[in-house]
């Protein structure tokens, strides 16, 4: 018996891969960052797409820090410490060189 004539106007498999690199090739990649054993590789994943990347985790901890720090130097026999000044200093460096990028990326 044969089969009757089959006209298929759409593939078989109706998925679209949206990230074809991560499907096929894994972490294949030209450049490869890692920054070590994490214990629970998902948990770390989740709160990098869910939270915010390093950086930005790094950028708001250190915006809350000097907040605390102005704070507690206006205080009556409040504390000082040269790594005060040394976290503003890098504080302003970070500043800097987002300027900076915004800048060359603005043309």
């Amino acid at each position: 018996m044969t089969q009757p004539f089959q006209l298929s106007l759409a593939p078989r498999q109706l998925t679209q891969t949206i990230n074809p690199w991560s499907w096929r090739f894994g972490d294949f990649s030209l450049l490869t960052v890692n920054l070590g054993q994490s214990r629970n590789p998902a948990i770390e994943a989740r709160v990098l797409d869910e939270v915010g990347s390093y950086g930005r985790q790094i950028g708001r901890i250190s915006e809350a820090l000097l907040v605390l720090v102005d704070w507690a130097e206006k205080q009556p026999d409040g504390p000082s410490s040269p790594a005060f000044q040394i976290l503003r200093d890098q504080v302003a460096h970070v500043a800097l060189i987002k300027k900076a990028v915004e800048a060359e990326a603005a043309g």
